[in-house]
């Protein structure tokens, strides 16, 4: 069996006591090293499954796959997401991938960020699609995102913004060289992305509605763990807040809120 097992947001703990147990009898255990991280070390990870992992980057989940799944049709294979396992497109190709050499597939859910979200007391079902905000160089600033935006900001929904990470990515240098070489991780903050974005206001025109500078945000940091931060401001405010180490993410939010939102989001308020 190959399994994907979702490890949740927090830390060694948050694991489903069916992942564990899966984990526990697995000949090969994968950890997803790219799309997320956890608030613990791989070592505690090791510590308390009692078992050696092996680190799955990105160059290896979309380009080795093979590697991943072999033996998989007579071994237990794991590969442990952090979140849910659906929660990025690369793990649903690489279960295609298995289905698509007869492999048998088994998905262990877990929390994710999709709906973790909601302990910032916006209602789940008021949110529109999600989108994800990338890091700017000084010759590449897409912002193809923010119409998503706009468009969920006129149907009154709110918008769930993932933050770009880049973990073991090659510097643009390496790229040409034999061997190549990786930039230091990079974690996306809620006050980079809102200075982004407040960037895109000043050179796009948006008839109404449409947000501005002072349209209420909320910024959300390492959720599911005891150091979870939450505040709450305008998107101006919110390029001056400091919500420390990662993993952050944000929320646009609707123009018009139900009565209960707007209490429970008055007490993260700046």
């Amino acid at each position: 069996m190959f399994y994907i097992i979702g490890l949740g947001l927090g830390d060694c703990k948050d694991i489903t006591v069916k992942g564990l147990e899966i984990i526990k009898k697995c000949d090969r255990i994968y950890l997803e090293s790219y799309t997320s991280i956890l608030g613990c070390s791989t070592e505690e990870l090791e510590a308390f499954y009692g078992h050696k992992l092996i680190t799955a980057d990105r160059e290896m989940v979309e380009q080795q796959a093979d590697i991943i799944l072999e033996d998989a049709h007579e071994k237990d294979i794991a590969f442990l997401v952090v979140g849910d396992p659906f929660g990025a497109t690369t793990h649903t190709d690489l279960i295609l991938r298995a289905k698509q050499n007869n492999i048998n597939v088994k998905v262990i859910h877990n929390a994710s960020i999709m709906n973790a979200v909601g302990c910032c007391g916006l209602q789940l079902y008021t949110f529109g699609e999600t989108i994800s905000i990338p890091y700017w160089t000084d010759t590449w600033k897409p912002d193809s995102f923010f119409e998503k935006i706009i468009s969920n900001y006129k149907r009154n929904l709110h918008t769930l913004c993932l933050l770009d990470i880049k973990v073991k990515e090659p510097t643009l240098e390496s790229l040409t060289k034999k061997k190549r070489e990786y930039m230091p991780p990079l974690f996306m903050s809620v006050k980079e992305a809102s200075s982004q974005i407040l960037e895109i206001l000043e050179r796009q025109e948006h008839t109404e509605p449409s947000i501005s500078e002072e349209t209420l945000c909320i910024g959300l940091a390492r959720v599911g763990r005891d150091d979870e931060t939450i505040k709450a401001g305008s998107l101006k405010t919110m390029a001056d807040v400091d919500l420390g180490p990662p993993l952050h993410c944000m929320v646009i939010v609707a123009p018009t809120l139900h009565p209960l939102e707007l209490e429970y989001v008055e007490q993260f308020r700046i």
